[in-house]
């Protein structure tokens, strides 16, 4: 790809061009250590530091052009003025980003369908289940998640702790979709990802969204939980029409909602389009969060789950005429509504019956790091999910209680500089359903493992648990596993929540590799069990 740096200016709202000449851009990058001669590099504000600190490295490395916000460091300057690199500064960096990288990829969403999934939890596994319907269903398709992605062919792990990445990520993602062929685009859309203030998907034309739920997380971020609600609508508020015309193909646009939800009616008002509702309540049980009001329903029926799978009935209703059973191998109840979800997305895009797709759901493979269980031949249940929030945690505990005889041994964290409100309700719910509770290190930060466990234990003490016999802080997460497997009996169940998918462990001062699955397993062979 190349464009002249006019044409990608041209996108943004405001800038100040310091320096003469349209230099030809051929990359953009964000972090100066991917510039090469030819980038145009985004100066980003962070955390702890600023961009614009490197503005002198990316001069060093070639940058064919700079964009940055607020003042310049005396040393950026003097780099920018000796190379006589051009310059722009803009009010938001980030803002400016997505519409230049929209603009340096030819807009590559104007010729995919593209789905967008947002919501506290199950964005993830509702992602890969649509990505995996429309392929049974004979259709090319790519998606972008936190722990995958495809461009058109099979999933590749995603290395990045971004659920959705930066916008030149993204836009390049989709453009080589687009060039491999694919129709459909699905898009793991977080609070992150809409927010007005990052803008990583302003500039994507979504034609579906799909809300799961909305509950209590990312606080540190949007200050308020109506901010994050908010934030989360932008992506129905980008459906404005009944449908589009991408590739010269008429594309249907239409939200999705699960109306057991509370938030149900604030994302259905926010779209100017068609919206469709999923439930795994019966209109016998108490009043929706969301009245249907003529909205299309599907209802999940007789849900049943255990380790190796869920089956539930599937029944229509005001428009979808439909009474078929869903059998797939996907461990967990709540998968009932990132099934349904899909359902309506598949069926709705491609005009193949909901019955029909249904039936594909047999060959759905799971999610690595939902729910999945370690077999080494241990003579307990180990299980290993991404559930790190208070919601996540009432979804998977109860059902789990339920069905496990023994003890219930729990091993989980909480990311640090994250939300802070949070930790103490982790414990309190950990701690009512689980037997034993060992806190460790999730992603500490620049935080004090020990303190910010703490937090947690608090909400442990609030149920009763004593500290040393019931609930414990081991830090080191390899040694709270294998603390875990050491109390573990027959019949019990060991849950290892939180990190899942990751890759690694963020520490203050560096990075530690880390696989959660592969160190279970480890474990396990330490202990003398192998698969």
């Amino acid at each position: 790809m190349q464009k002249k740096l006019t044409e990608l200016l041209a996108a943004f709202p405001y800038c100040e061009k310091n320096g003469s000449g349209d230099p030809v851009i051929e990359r953009i990058a964000f972090d100066s250590r991917d510039v090469s001669p030819g980038t145009l590099f985004f100066a980003l504000p962070g955390t702890h530091t600023t961009g614009n600190v490197f503005i002198a490295d990316a001069v060093a490395a070639g940058a064919a052009a700079v964009i940055y916000e607020g003042n310049l460091p005396a040393e950026a300057a003097a780099a920018l003025e000796a190379a006589k690199t051009v310059s722009v500064r803009v009010e938001s960096a980030r803002v400016c980003m997505s519409p230049a990288a929209c603009a340096f990829y030819d807009n590559p969403s104007s010729r995919l369908c593209v789905i967008g999934v947002t919501g506290t939890e199950g964005k993830s596994s509702t992602v890969s289940f649509i990505w995996q319907l429309l392929r049974l269903c004979g259709k090319k398709a790519g998606f972008i998640s936190t722990v995958q992605y495809s461009l058109g062919g099979d999933a590749v792990d995603n290395s990045e702790h971004q659920t959705t990445p930066e916008a030149p990520i993204v836009q390049r993602r989709l453009y080589e979709m687009a060039e491999n062929g694919c129709e459909y685009a699905v898009i793991e859309a977080s609070s992150h990802g809409l927010s007005r203030r990052l803008n990583r998907l302003g500039d994507v034309c979504f034609d579906v969204g799909v809300m799961m739920n909305v509950t209590h997380e990312h606080m540190e971020f949007h200050g308020t939980h109506e901010q994050y609600c908010s934030d989360k609508a932008n992506l129905f508020r980008a459906l404005d029409a009944a449908s589009h015309i991408k590739a010269g193909r008429t594309v249907p646009v239409f939200g999705v909602v699960n109306i057991d939800d509370n938030a149900a009616v604030y994302f259905r008002d926010a779209a100017n389009a068609p919206v469709f509702g999923f439930t795994v309540r019966t209109p016998e049980d108490i009043k929706l969060p969301a009245e249907p009001d003529g909205m299309p329903l599907l209802h999940a029926v007789g849900i049943a789950s255990d380790s190796r799978g869920i089956m539930f009935g599937v029944r229509g209703e005001k428009g979808f005429d439909c009474d078929c059973q869903v059998q797939a191998p996907l461990p967990g109840a709540f998968n009932a509504f990132n099934i349904l979800a899909a359902l309506i997305v598949v069926s709705n895009l491609t005009g193949v019956s909901v019955e029909t797709v249904a039936e594909y759901c047999v060959q759905m493979i799971p999610v690595r790091g939902r729910m999945t269980s370690i077999d080494c031949g241990q003579p307990y249940e180990v299980i290993i999910d991404y559930a790190h929030t208070p919601s996540s945690f009432e979804r998977i505990f109860p059902p789990l209680r339920n069905r496990i005889k023994g003890k219930i041994i729990s091993v989980f964290g909480s990311g640090g500089e994250r939300d802070v409100q949070k930790r103490p309700i982790q414990g309190h719910i950990a701690a009512t359903y689980s037997d034993i509770v060992l806190l460790c290190d999730e992603d500490p930060r620049g935080e004090k493992p020990a303190e910010l466990l703490g937090m947690i234990a608090d909400g442990c003490r609030e149920v009763g648990m004593t500290p040393g016999k019931e609930y414990f802080i081991v830090p080191p997460r390899q040694d709270a596993i294998r603390f875990a497997f050491g109390l573990a009996e027959p019949g019990d169940a060991v849950l290892l929540l939180g990190k899942a998918h990751e890759n690694s462990i963020i520490y203050k001062d560096y990075v530690m590799p880390y696989d959660e699955i592969r160190e279970a397993v480890k474990a396990l062979g330490d202990r003398g069990y192998r698969k």
